[in-house]
């Protein structure tokens, strides 16, 4: 395959991430614990634990079903449809956010109380 084409159609490695944060969360004046990276389009959402579940906003408002995690020194794949762990290629650069990006992030929006705010 060449182009960035990909044997899973979920999944365009050639697209690179929307950005360093969860742009929702930016906009809205929100935080977030980890990052996830859509698989499909790029879109960088915040995870589950966080408040916002912007990646899973962003897989049920889109149908794009794979996200990768785009926390550093992670590269697992997970796919929403069977709500299990996937495999994928290597996506476009970068592979995570900065790494001196602090977690929860962004810096200076995380409530002193986060760990009590993240929903399990």
């Amino acid at each position: 395959m060449s182009n960035g084409e990909s044997a899973v159609p979920e999944i365009d490695p050639s697209v690179p991430p929307s950005g360093t944060g969860c742009q929702e969360c930016l906009d809205g004046g929100g935080w977030w614990v980890h990052l996830r990276r859509c698989a499909a389009c790029g879109h960088v959402g915040c995870c589950d634990s966080s408040p916002g579940r912007h990646a899973t906003r962003h897989h049920e408002g889109t149908g794009h079903p794979i996200i990768q995690s785009f926390e550093p020194g992670e590269d697992w794949f997970f796919d929403f449809r069977g709500q299990q762990m996937a495999i994928g290629p290597e996506l476009a650069p970068p592979s995570s956010h900065p790494s001196d990006q602090p977690v929860p992030g962004p810096e200076g929006r995380v409530p002193p109380d986060w760990t009590e705010r993240v929903n399990s």
